[in-house]
């Protein structure tokens, strides 16, 4: 399985999070919004320059901001 982060994957591709690289206050944010190591999640798309990442987590869809979805490292399933 190749490691890379939220930005790199296609849209549409099904991805399980390896890591979040980020301090205690981003990985508790994440874990609200149902984001933690382990989960699957589907990579809706991307806006190009730096725009807002959407994923699908569950039923829910989420909109991430370019950073945090860069400290965010996936395994292609």
């Amino acid at each position: 399985m190749k490691k890379n982060n939220l930005l790199q994957i296609k849209s549409g591709q099904k991805v399980r999070i390896a890591a979040i690289l980020g301090g205690i206050a981003l990985e508790n944010k994440m874990m609200t919004l149902g984001i933690y190591p382990g989960r699957e999640i589907t990579k809706i798309g991307h806006i190009a320059l730096r725009g807002p990442v959407t994923v699908k987590v569950g039923r829910s869809v989420i909109a991430l901001g370019h950073g945090m979805a860069a400290k965010i490292i996936v395994d292609s399933l």
